[in-house]
C-alpha cells in the first residue's frame, strides 16, 4: 500500500491559482513551504486541493502530535461551538475539566495552570510571573533560541529574525551560550556532569552584564527554531540547580516539545528536571488556539485577582479538545509510539547520512529530529542553499518537510506521533529521492 501519491506538477494547477490569489491579498510574509495548497489531513497524510498526497514531516510546525482532523477532537469541538463559542474570564465546564485533566498529567510539584491562546502569551506570562516572584527584571535566556514574536518573547529569544530592524528590544535580557554538542567551538560539551567550563563561562557573562537585578532564567529543553540543538545530557540539570543555588525561578519553555514529542511524556523528564514554570503550547491544541502556562504554587502566589487574563484563553472550544486529546494519548500509546518509531526512523536516518555528502548531522529524540545539512563534513559550512531544492524535491516525491536553523540549514523531522513503521519507511524512501538530486 502507497500512502502518497503525487500525480501532478508542484504546484498543480489548483494550487497554483490559489497561491497566485493568497499573494495578491495576503502579505507574503510566512516562511518557505511546499509549494502547494492544502486540503484536508488524516493521520500522517496530507492531501492537497490537486488530490495530490503526502506524508507530513511537520505535524504543521509540531502540533498535530494526535494526527490531523483525529475524530475524536472534530467530535469535541462540534458538541462546545453548538454551545458557546466565548466567555472570557467567566468559568465553564468545558475550562475547569481541561484544568482538571492538564493538571493530572504534570508533575506533581506543580501547582495550578493558566489557559491562554499562543505560545508567545506563554511566554510573557511566564516573564511577568518570574518579574513579580522575584521583585526583579533580568532574564539570562540562550543564544539561537525562540520563545515567540511578541515584543518580550523576541526580547529573550536568541534569534535575529524577530528582532532585526526593530530597534532597541526590552532591556534585561541577558543572553549566554546554548551548548550545541555538533558546534561546540568553546568546549562546553566536554566536562559533564559538572560542566565547569560552562557555568564558569556563565558567571562571568553575568558579571560583566547583569545589574544585580537577576529574575530568572528561560530556556528551552532542545532549542526547536534554532535547528534542533540538543544539549549535552546533564546540562539541563546542571543549569537547573545552578540556578536554584543562587535562588533563580527557572521556566522551561515546553511549547513544541510536549505531549510526546521526544518520546517522554515532558521533555523534562528525560533529566528529571523540576523547573517553577513552564510552558505549553502547540499540541495542548493539536491545531485549535490553546496555550498554558503551569507552575507552582509559590510562583503563582505572588499575582492576585484580575493581575492575568485573556481574552480568548480558556474559551469554550479551545477547552473542549484539552482533556480530549490527553485522552487520546493514552488510549492509543502515542508517547511509547514516538519513543519507538522516532528510535527507528533515526537509525535510518544516520545510516542514510553515512552516505550522503551533504547531510553533516542527525540529532534529536523521539519524533523530533533536525538534519543539519553542511557544505563539506569537516568544515561544517552551513549549506542553507540546498534546503528550498530539497523542500521541493520532497514535495514532488510525496514528502512534506521544514526547515529551521540559525543558519537555515536544518529540516526538521517531526511526524505526527501516529506514524506506523509502514509509513516511516514510506517516507524515508521519499526523502533518499529527494536527496540524490541535491548538488552544489
Amino acid at each position: 500500500m502507497s500512502y502518497t501519491g503525487v500525480k501532478s506538477a508542484i504546484p498543480g494547477p489548483k494550487s497554483k491559482k490559489l497561491l497566485t490569489e493568497w499573494h495578491k491579498y495576503e502579505a507574503d510574509v510566512t516562511g518557505y513551504q511546499a509549494q502547494i495548497v492544502w486540503e484536508k489531513g488524516e493521520g500522517c497524510i496530507v492531501t492537497d486541493v490537486d488530490g495530490n498526497k503526502f506524508i507530513d514531516w511537520t505535524s504543521g510546525v509540531l502540533v498535530t502530535n494526535v494526527g490531523h482532523c483525529h475524530p475524536k477532537m472534530i467530535e469535541a469541538v462540534q458538541d462546545s461551538v453548538t454551545k458557546l463559542i466565548n466567555n472570557y474570564e467567566s468559568p465553564t465546564e468545558y475550562r475547569v475539566k481541561a484544568a482538571k485533566a492538564l493538571m493530572n498529567v504534570m508533575p506533581e510539584h506543580f501547582g495550578k495552570c493558566f489557559f491562554l491562546s499562543t505560545g508567545s502569551e506563554a511566554t510573557e506570562a511566564a516573564l511577568r510571573l518570574m518579574k513579580r516572584r522575584t521583585g526583579k527584571y533580568e532574564i539570562i535566556s540562550f543564544e539561537s533560541g525562540f520563545h515567540g514574536r511578541t515584543t518580550g518573547s523576541a526580547a529573550v529569544g536568541g534569534m535575529a529574525g524577530p528582532k532585526k530592524g526593530y530597534g532597541p528590544s526590552l532591556p534585561g535580557s541577558i543572553r549566554a551560550a546554548y551548548p550545541n554538542p555538533y558546534r561546540d567551538t568553546f568546549g562546553f560539551c566536554e566536562d559533564g556532569p559538572k560542566f565547569k567550563k560552562y557555568f564558569a563561562y556563565l558567571e562571568a557573562l553575568i558579571s560583566a552584564n547583569s545589574t544585580g537585578s537577576l529574575a530568572g532564567i528561560i530556556v528551552e529543553p532542545y532549542q526547536g527554531a534554532g535547528g534542533f540543538i540538543f544539549p549535552p545530557q546533564g546540562w539541563l540539570k546542571r543549569l537547573e540547580e545552578w540556578a536554584h543555588a543562587n535562588k533563580l525561578p527557572v521556566t522551561l519553555d515546553e511549547v513544541q516539545s510536549l505531549y510526546g514529542r521526544t518520546g517522554k511524556m515532558f521533555a523534562m523528564e528525560h533529566d528529571k528536571l523540576k523547573p517553577d514554570i513552564v510552558t505549553l503550547g502547540k499540541a495542548i491544541g493539536c491545531g485549535i488556539p490553546v496555550s498554558a502556562v503551569v507552575a507552582t504554587d509559590d510562583v503563582f502566589s505572588c499575582l492576585g485577582k484580575g493581575e492575568l487574563s485573556s481574552t480568548l484563553g480558556g474559551n469554550p472550544v479551545s477547552s473542549s479538545v484539552v482533556p480530549v486529546i490527553l485522552d487520546i494519548m493514552k488510549e492509543e500509546k502515542l508517547v511509547e509510539n514516538a519513543a519507538k518509531i522516532g528510535a527507528y526512523m533515526k537509525e535510518k536516518l544516520l545510516k542514510i547520512a553515512a552516505k550522503n555528502k551533504y547531510l553533516g548531522d542527525v540529532r534529536g529524540k523521539g519524533l523530533v529530529m533536525g538534519l543539519e545539512f553542511v557544505k563539506d563534513k569537516k568544515t561544517k559550512e552551513p549549506a542553507k542553499e540546498l534546503i528550498r531544492p530539497f523542500i521541493d524535491a520532497c514535495a514532488e516525491n510525496g514528502l512534506l518537510v521544514g526547515s529551521v536553523g540559525v543558519y537555515g540549514n536544518v529540516i526538521r523531522v517531526a511526524p505526527p506521533l501516529v506514524i506506523t513503521k509502514a509509513i516511516a519507511d514510506e517516507s524515508l524512501v521519499c526523502m533518499e529521492k529527494a536527496l540524490k538530486k541535491l548538488s552544489l
